[in-house]
């Protein structure tokens, strides 16, 4: 299962939706906050602590793939990601 921490107003993050929406990959959207990179109000504790202690940094988009292990920031990298292993 693919788990995306994300903000719906964040450009970063609308380009790794686009994708996956693209490749038709099914995926859960987690909102820990407003804003791209590391900014923004935190809108939601459960979620933003629960991305902390996943990955340890205040940055979105960040995408966790449970199936293969791995988890990656940065928008760039996700799509490339995305596009090896689900196209």
């Amino acid at each position: 299962m693919l788990e995306l921490y994300q903000s719906e107003t964040c450009p970063y993050c609308g380009k790794v939706r686009e994708k996956l929406s693209d490749l038709g990959v099914s995926y859960v959207i987690h909102n820990p906050r407003l804003g791209g990179k590391s900014g923004g109000d935190v809108t939601n504790e459960q979620t933003y602590h629960e991305m902390m202690e996943l990955g340890g940094e205040d940055q979105i988009p960040y995408l966790v793939d449970n199936s293969r292990g791995e988890a990656l920031y940065e928008s760039d990298d996700i799509v490339a990601y995305l596009e090896e292993h689900y196209e």
